[in-house]
């Protein structure tokens, strides 16, 4: 990315990392991949500010519960009862939606070295 020509206003790119609501809310019997998740939220502010000067941007989703091929799997009832847990929408997140967001932060200049919760006001419980 830093050989990119940059646009005028000296953008070259953009590093969208995935990590999890579970960086916040690890539940019981999650600590390693909480601490995982939580790795990549804290790393995105500082590595935002060392990829500054090439131009490129740094930013984190951290999404809840979605529609992925591993919820898939589970029984019908399983993924009715996770998408309950979920305030507003109450339902699993959408691949599409994410992908949504990744064009929103994309577009937006603006946004560098931000972690992103993508879930429907979601808070795991212990």
């Amino acid at each position: 990315m830093s050989r990119n020509e940059p646009d005028p206003d000296g953008h070259r790119g953009l590093v969208v990392n995935t990590a999890s609501v579970a960086a916040f809310e690890g539940q019981v019997g999650q600590a390693a991949y909480s601490a995982s998740k939580g790795g990549i939220v804290g790393m995105t502010l500082p590595i935002a500010r060392d990829l500054a000067p090439l131009g490129i941007r740094v930013v984190t989703i951290a999404p809840g519960l979605f529609s992925t091929p591993l919820l898939a799997g589970l029984p019908e009832r399983v993924r009715n009862f996770l998408g309950q847990q979920v305030p507003f929408p109450s339902r699993l997140g959408n691949p599409s939606e994410y992908a949504h967001l990744v064009q929103a932060l994309a577009e937006n200049p603006m946004v560098n070295g931000e972690v992103v919760r993508l879930d429907g006001a979601l808070r795991m419980q212990p």
